[in-house]
């Protein structure tokens, strides 16, 4: 027995000496990572990018800020074979057209880096002779495909937070056209206005249904019939309408409210509730420098019977800016609350026409808060 075990652990030393010698003879000193090309590689070129963005997408950039180009998902090839961004000019009307352009150069050494496909920010300057004549700036990539535009302004942009009280009357279609008061001590100032823009007629089906009370809390000598009509509606189907009973002769309660016991077998005959939908918008209007515009526009706590809160960033124009807008008119402002858009005169001057004549004949809603 003792000699079979020494046999076993002989033919096991050998076995773990053999695979010690195997693995050593495979060992060579060029082992280590695997080159990703020829180690003569060397590659100049281009790289292409998908993604720009001008001021961090604000509509307005003043010229004599810095203006800021973000770039992404920028092919360079390997981690860090780019070597340079180069930009491109070209004035095209009144438009200012910027070009990147990806320098590349590649070797089959690679170097750390924190992505493949890095973002930058570039910081530009622009000159006074590269603006001259020009109203928006866009940027294209090497594909020709526009990334991103902004618009060019020469002047100051001032932003400002206010309230307007927008009274409980306008929940009422019938008082449109309604509008808030323009004045405050003898300034004008910002307005809502609500006008009503169509009504859709419609027929909604119902039929009663027999409702029996199964817990009764007061004796009526007399009750009559209550029909209970629901808060809303489906057009879709014929509305069961349950039928209670009250006391006639007093507001005694006469059963429980959760103890009703509807019975749709017992149906009275179909009947029809005629209904309109009122259609309306809600405007903001106000008047501002000639040629001014906005540059953001934000609303919040917007509730009848309260105060509407605006912050709006307003641009107003030098003497020498030769643009004009985005606007509504010259010296008018009018943005839909409702589309939560501006309404500008590009395509719209018949609804701003509108909306000018409907202001002037809109009624004065009641101002019973004080406002901030």
């Amino acid at each position: 027995m003792n000699r079979l075990r020494s046999k076993y652990m002989v033919f096991g030393l050998l076995w773990i000496l053999f695979a010690v010698v195997f693995f050593a003879g495979c060992e060579k000193d060029t082992d280590g990572p695997m080159n990703v090309s020829d180690k003569d590689f060397s590659y100049d070129g281009e790289g292409f990018f998908a993604y720009a963005r001008l001021d961090s997408g604000r509509a307005i950039h003043l010229s004599k800020d810095t203006l800021y180009l973000e770039m992404g998902k920028m092919w360079t090839f390997s981690n860090c074979a780019l070597q340079g961004i180069h930009l491109k000019f070209v004035k095209s009307d009144s438009v200012l057209w910027i070009t990147p352009k990806l320098t590349i150069h590649a070797t089959a050494e690679d170097c750390p880096a924190p992505y493949y496909r890095p973002d930058t920010t570039l910081k530009l300057l622009l000159s006074s002779e590269q603006i001259a004549g020009i109203g928006m700036i866009k940027v294209k990539n090497d594909g020709d495909t526009a990334l991103d535009s902004i618009t060019l302004r020469r002047g100051d942009i001032s932003k400002d937070t206010f309230y307007v009280y927008m009274d409980s009357s306008f929940a009422d279609p019938h008082a449109y056209p309604l509008r808030t008061k323009d004045k405050k001590k003898g300034k004008a100032i910002p307005q809502i206005l609500r006008v009503l823009d169509s009504l859709t007629p419609r027929v909604f089906y119902w039929r009663t249904m027999k409702s029996t009370c199964t817990h009764r809390v007061d004796m009526c000598k007399k009750t009559v019939a209550d029909t209970v009509y629901p808060s809303s509606w489906n057009i879709n189907d014929t509305n069961l309408v349950p039928v209670h009973y009250a006391c006639a002769d007093s507001d005694s309660v006469y059963c429980i409210n959760s103890k009703w016991e509807n019975d749709s077998t017992e149906l009275g005959s179909v009947q029809e509730r005629p209904d309109t939908i009122w259609h309306y918008s809600t405007y903001y209007t106000e008047k501002i420098p000639e040629c001014g515009t906005y540059s953001s526009f934000a609303v919040s706590n917007y509730t009848l019977g309260g105060q509407v809160r605006f912050i709006r960033e307003l641009f107003t124009p030098d003497k020498e800016e030769s643009f004009c807008g985005p606007n509504s008119k010259k010296d008018w402002m009018v943005y839909n609350l409702s589309g939560n858009k501006m309404v500008v005169d590009s395509d719209t001057l018949a609804v701003l026409d509108s909306l000018s004549k409907i202001w002037k004949k809109a009624t004065v809603a009641p101002d019973t808060l004080k406002e901030k």
